[in-house]
Order: C-alpha cells, then sequence, then structure tokens
C-alpha cells in the first residue's frame, strides 16, 4: 500500500515540469490526481504518461470560471480533495526600466492572484487534516537581475502561507511554500536564454541538476504531506 493510498490531489500546471513529476509520484503512491494545463495536447500527453488515477481538466489558473469547472469535476468525480499543490506559475527576465503593464499584470495574474483563488475554490472540498503546496522560488529571497517582478509575484505566497496557516489551524490543514532552485523543465526553455542559464549554473555547485533535484522535490513532498 503507497503512502498516498485513497487520497485525492490536484495539481495546477501538471502538464510538465515539477508539478508533472509531482503528479506521477503521487499516482505511483496510490493518489487520484486531478492536473491542469493550458495546451490539450500537452495535458494528453501527461494523462498518458501518468497511465492510471488520473483526469485532466483542461484551464488556466488566472482564469476563475476554468477554475470553478476544474474543481466542478474534482467534485463530480472524487468528491473531496486531500492534497493541493498550487504549481501553475510563469516568469520572464525583464530588467528594471523595461518592465511594462502587461508584463506585471501577466505575472501576478497567475502566480499571486491564480494561487489565492486556486486555494479558495478549493477549500469546501478539502478535507481537514489536508495539504497545500504552493510553488515559490529561490528568486523571491535572492537578488536575480531581471526577475525582480517574478521575484515579488513569488515573494506573494509566503504572506498568504503566513495568513492561511492561521485561518486554518482549527481544520489542521498545513500550508507549505516550495522554494525550488533553478531545474531544468520545458518552461526554463521557453523564459531563459543560453546566458541565463549559464547564470544560473554557476550558482550550483555540482552544476545544472535535473533528476537529482526533481527525486528531492518528491521526496519533500511526500514527507510534509505526511507531517501531522
Amino acid at each position: 500500500m503507497g503512502k498516498l493510498e485513497g487520497k485525492v490531489a490536484v495539481i495546477t500546471g501538471g502538464s510538465s515540469g515539477m508539478a508533472l513529476a509531482s503528479a506521477k509520484r503521487f499516482v505511483e503512491e496510490g493518489a487520484y490526481v486531478f492536473i491542469t494545463g493550458r495546451r490539450q495536447e500537452a495535458l494528453d500527453e501527461a494523462v498518458n504518461l501518468i497511465g492510471r488515477n488520473v483526469t485532466g481538466v483542461r484551464g488556466d489558473a488566472s482564469n476563475l470560471d476554468d477554475l470553478d469547472r476544474l474543481f466542478n469535476t474534482v467534485k463530480r468525480e472524487q468528491g473531496k480533495i486531500d492534497i493541493l499543490y498550487a504549481s501553475a506559475g510563469t516568469g520572464e527576465a525583464v530588467p528594471l526600466g523595461k518592465i511594462t503593464e502587461q508584463h506585471f499584470d501577466s505575472a501576478f495574474n497567475l502566480n499571486a492572484r491564480g494561487t489565492l483563488f486556486t486555494v479558495q475554490k478549493a477549500l469546501p472540498l478539502f478535507n481537514d487534516g489536508g495539504s497545500i503546496f504552493m510553488t515559490g522560488s529561490v528568486a523571491s529571497i535572492k537578488g536575480f537581475p531581471g526577475y525582480s517582478v517574478y521575484a515579488a509575484s513569488k515573494a506573494t505566497l509566503h504572506a498568504f502561507a503566513r495568513g492561511w496557516l492561521n485561518e486554518l489551524k482549527g481544520r489542521n490543514i498545513r500550508v507549505n511554500v516550495l522554494h525550488p532552485g533553478p531545474i531544468a523543465t520545458p518552461m526554463q526553455d521557453q523564459v531563459l536564454t543560453e546566458e541565463a542559464k549559464q547564470m544560473f549554473e554557476s550558482l550550483i555547485p555540482r552544476g545544472w541538476v535535473v533528476l537529482r533535484k526533481l527525486r528531492r522535490q518528491r521526496c519533500f513532498l511526500l514527507q510534509t504531506i505526511r507531517a501531522s
């Protein structure tokens, strides 16, 4: 029997990267998982990769109607949530002096606003004693050139977590913000130049990390879920 036998998990942005790796591991540990993604083709590929005990729901976490459709699907098919991993996010390097309203709105609409309403809309289905995870970033506590807006949007999650912990403690719902460093994912290939990749790689003592960090991420998730 797996560590998450009988649990129901919802993972936004679960069609690629760390969220997809986590969804796959959750299923291996016995959970039923709902994943979201913006692109139907990528979502279908993720569902096929996971193979079982998974439902893909196409949607944008910054779109409230899409979130309603997601949680209506969860309610209809499983009727509860034990684990919520709000991982949908975006990031792009734009230096001070070139920041536009569009860049600011894009980052905060998905990373901050989207995460807030993902959690809020999930609450009516949440079992007491459940776990909420949000994907933050090491950028929110370090000063990477060009990433001030992205970092600020991720730092918002710290404030959310501190407030929600106190609001939800009566239900024993845990709230955690993960702070991954640079990890080679499809999104990073889209938003990072080769120069940026080299800069981030230079910050890691043993070089660019892929599988090792993903494994640590999954282990941390499982350990935190089991913690009382």
